[in-house]
């Protein structure tokens, strides 16, 4: 056991066992201080309380200290409270708990907790399968103007948009995130932003396929496209996409096709 320091505090004795594996002692120290309704660091305690518990395996027990810092209605420890709650609730797929931690979270008023309560509030609603309640929750994320949270929610709801087939939608939105992204965020959202264009790309072969009629565009259009959609993982549509243009009708389109296709490289130009 790690002795006892004379000059810290109860709190910090508590972390100093806590950090050192004494997570007993840490518990005894912080149930004392959590216990006290009239005591400064109630709150404070009933959240570290929380953390210990749930190390030592008593989700339970960790719950209801939990409750004990919500219930003090400390901004801070509160808003801490009732992030530990609603992420145990979602560990344990006990969505509607998680639903009103995740509330209770957003209720403290304290942003940078909002920020990690929308993004929990989105993922229940993509669980659910209500896309616009996630994507509500995700453009709330970003209002709230988090530098590195709100890049990731930027990301999440450019996904979320692909997923829907808006990639023109989540390409604007990428690159709004990027104008105040974090150094560190900058990669992943550039990364999301060339398969977005990816995305856009498809789209626009797609369409040039449909409204064509010159044999060569067409044609030009249609390798672009099939070898586009692989990069996205979508091989099988790669596939559906030669065999249009190798079974095409117009036997000049046909023929240009089956040239790109024994080719195996672009050219310069088309």
């Amino acid at each position: 056991m790690t002795p006892p320091d004379v000059d810290a505090s109860p709190l910090e004795h508590a972390r100093r066992l806590a950090e050192g594996g004494d997570l007993d002692g840490a518990a005894a120290i912080l149930s004392e201080l959590a216990a006290d309704p009239d005591g400064p660091h109630r709150a404070q305690a009933a959240v570290g309380l929380a953390v210990v518990l749930e190390q030592r395996g008593d989700a339970e027990g960790a719950r209801a200290a939990a409750r004990v810092a919500l219930a003090t209605g400390h901004p801070e420890y509160g808003a801490q409270a009732a992030c530990h709650l609603a992420q145990g609730f979602e560990r344990d797929e006990r969505d509607d708990q998680a639903r009103g931690a995740w509330q209770a979270a957003l209720g403290t008023g304290v942003p940078e907790y909002a920020v990690l309560a929308h993004l929990g509030l989105a993922r229940l609603a993509v669980r659910r399968d209500d896309l616009d309640g996630a994507e509500l929750e995700l453009r709330a994320a970003i209002g709230i103007g988090d530098p590195h949270l709100g890049a990731r929610a930027a990301q999440q709801l450019a996904e979320l948009l692909l997923y829907r087939g808006e990639p023109g939608e989540a390409a604007d939105t990428l690159l709004e995130a990027l104008a105040e992204a974090p150094e560190t965020e900058v990669p992943r959202l550039r990364v999301q932003l060339g398969i977005a264009h990816l995305e856009l790309a498809c789209a626009e072969f797609a369409g040039a396929i449909e409204e064509g009629e010159d044999p060569g565009t067409s044609a030009l259009a249609i390798e672009l496209l099939a070898r586009t959609l692989p990069l996205r993982g979508r091989d099988d549509d790669a596939e559906q996409v030669w065999s249009y243009g190798l079974n095409h009708a117009d036997a000049a389109l046909a023929d240009e096709v089956r040239l790109r296709l024994g080719r195996g490289t672009l050219s310069p130009g088309g």
